[in-house]
């Protein structure tokens, strides 16, 4: 198949300089034409991603070139779009002005048509080499992203696991640690307040440091670590020492050390049981000599420690948990925290119901590619990052005009995510890791077992092929048995020894009517 030509925009007031250079170039490019600056822009907003190359004039009647040239920078178009000026307009003023608002290229006339093939050649080939650089940067920013806060969560989880912990426990501080987060950024720049050196792009990199809150736990003694009543004072400073632990651990990482995960990760790890009036471990720091991102992370922790059930006691209430920390029975906080947890409180149980891991690597990439987007010197990934969130939008839109209900599966870690009609039909959680164990006050009969018909579905190993597999399934929706068709795609990839192993599930479940 031919590769697609590249297309150009002409714009020129005058038809007869049109029609000259729609001839020179139209035996290698595609050509569209605006006869003024309207019509560009009206052309350009159109057709932005397919546009290569701009051939501008200068001065044309309603809106000129400059004008022009000036809305293109306002929408971000030549970030993406190259221009080059082409007219017999050359003084200096305007000239200068023109490669002040970004043209690549001018070109006087009368021009020497090799002159202008090789210009235009060469300006498409380089945006084009650029264009692909900017990919193949996005994508090993989101695949590191990604693998980062994949292993970090993995590693959280293994804590967990021995520590007896729900392994919701890690995604609750994460969600927890984002909304105190932007509800201190709001607070601060509302109050002019500055002594905490953080900003919106750092909120990313504290809540994937958060999931490493507790990794020092690998280090204490089980016995210590899931014994079901009150530990004793000398166990209790074997407990304690797991802060140190952990930092001693992260110090003696050999790379790495002045990038801001690892510096948030020590803050966390190490400080987060201090207390605001001084009575917290390992260094009995007080007040704002405790750096903030532990202190957030402390209260996150303590709340969902509170509501959760744990080897040595029940859940607390919302409301109970509230209480107990206003009342200081867990430890003094940062008053300024405290409102900021107050203002966030009843968002945060629904956001904690409600929690989409699908959503987690996204969010993740977005905090640190947004920063990398808008950073004024690399002006050409805008585009890139723009048509990563156009995609995202497209895909749940079509999800959300689908008949039948859709569910994924990765096998390591182990997470499934539904789609929201999934999650209704079939009454589990839209997000459910391995170990998750439904409640009797929680989940119906009929729920558990649909999670239990599609962990067998799960379990079902095929060879290794590209074709989805069909399976006759009856799943308990809206109060009966129903009989469904379930289509599954199983993906695999190359493992250790060129082994295929199977790493994701697509599923989707269309009820037989």
């Amino acid at each position: 198949m031919d590769e697609k030509r590249p297309l150009i925009l002409i714009v020129d007031d005058v038809a007869m300089n049109r029609a000259l250079l729609s001839d020179i170039l139209s035996d290698k490019y595609d050509i569209i034409e605006a006869q003024n600056g309207n019509e560009a822009l009206l052309l350009l907003r159109e057709r932005t991603s397919e546009i290569s190359l701009v051939l501008l004039d200068m001065v044309m009647p309603e809106k000129d070139g400059i004008e022009v040239l000036a809305i293109m920078n306002k929408n971000g178009w030549i970030n993406e779009i190259p221009v080059i000026m082409i007219s017999g307009e050359t003084a200096h003023s305007l000239v200068e002005g023109a490669y002040m608002l970004g043209v690549t290229d001018f070109i006087g006339r009368p021009f020497d048509e090799m002159v202008l093939k090789n210009r235009v050649n060469n300006t498409i080939r380089l945006y084009k080499k650029q264009k692909s650089l900017s990919d193949l940067v996005l994508n090993q920013i989101y695949e590191k992203t990604r693998n980062n806060s994949m292993m970090v969560t993995m590693l959280s989880h293994i804590v967990e696991f021995r520590n007896g912990e729900s392994g919701m426990h890690v995604l609750h501080i994460n969600t927890i640690t984002e909304m105190l987060l932007r509800e201190l950024l709001r607070r601060c720049k509302r109050n002019n307040i500055t002594k905490y050196n953080i900003n919106k792009n750092d909120i990313g990199v504290i809540c994937t440091a958060s999931s490493m809150h507790d990794i020092g736990k690998i280090t204490i003694p089980d016995e210590i670590l899931n014994k079901p009543g009150r530990l004793t004072k000398e166990e209790f400073e074997i407990m304690k020492e797991h802060t140190i632990n952990c930092a001693q651990m992260l110090n003696a990482v050999p790379v790495g050390k002045d990038e801001p995960l690892m510096k948030y990760a020590y803050e966390i790890c190490r400080w987060h049981h201090e207390r605001w009036d001084g009575k917290g471990y390992p260094d009995g720091l007080k007040g704002d000599e405790i750096p903030i991102a532990a202190q957030i992370v402390s209260i996150a922790d303590v709340y969902d420690a509170l509501t959760s059930e744990r080897c040595y006691k029940h859940a607390f209430t919302h409301e109970k948990a509230l209480e107990m920390i206003h009342n200081n029975e867990c430890g003094v906080f940062n008053p300024l925290l405290i409102e900021c947890f107050d203002a966030i409180a009843d968002k945060l149980v629904i956001s904690l119901q409600t929690f989409d891991w699908s959503k987690q690597a996204d969010k993740d990439f977005f905090y640190i590619a947004d920063a990398m987007m808008n950073h004024s010197k690399h002006p050409i990934y805008n585009q890139v990052f723009r048509q990563f969130i156009d995609e995202r939008k497209k895909s749940h839109f079509f999800e959300s005009m689908l008949n039948g209900i859709l569910f994924e599966y990765s096998y390591t870690p182990g997470v499934m995510k539904l789609s929201s009609k999934a999650s209704k039909k079939l009454g589990l959680p839209r997000t459910i890791i391995d170990d998750y164990k439904p409640r009797d006050d929680e989940q119906s009969k009929a729920s558990i077992e649909n999670l239990e018909k599609i962990k067998k579905i799960l379990r079902r190993q095929t060879a290794p092929r590209e074709k989805p597999t069909l399976i006759k399934q009856a799943f308990n929706i809206d109060g009966k048995s129903t009989p469904c068709n379930v289509k599954v795609l199983q993906i695999w990839t190359k493992g250790q020894n060129e082994v295929p192993v199977l790493t994701s599930m697509y599923g989707h479940i269309d009820i037989i009517q």
